[in-house]
Order: C-alpha cells, then structure tokens, then sequence
C-alpha cells in the first residue's frame, strides 16, 4: 500500500472515529491523532479520581 492509499484509509477512519473532516486530518499532529487512538483503544487508561481527590480539589479551585 502506497503512503497515499495508507493517509486516505488512516483519514476516513479517523472521520468515522473522531467525527474529523479531511482537512481537520490534514491539520492534526501525529501526537494529537495518537493521544484519541490511544484514548479509545484504553493504552493509556485514566485515573479515576477519588472522592478524597475530588473534595481536595473542590477546596483548591472553588468556583463559586
């Protein structure tokens, strides 16, 4: 597969994944389209927060 066929296949996958038109691809970093890969295929998981992180934060940042 040429690069072209491989950037046209990568760019339909992230506009059915991600919602991105071609030129939203096209702008994207290599980073920024692997942080949302990474992001849906659970490489990288996230921190859930606890309730003790969470009413430690909600004393530093009040909003209101």
């Amino acid at each position: 597969m040429t690069f072209a066929e491989s950037a046209a296949r990568l760019a339909g996958c992230a506009g059915v994944a991600f919602g991105w038109a071609p030129d939203a691809f096209w702008r994207a970093t290599p980073a920024e389209l692997g942080a949302l890969v990474r992001a849906l295929t659970a490489q990288d998981p996230i921190a859930v927060p606890d309730a003790g992180t969470i009413a430690r934060l909600k004393e530093a940042f009040p909003d209101g």
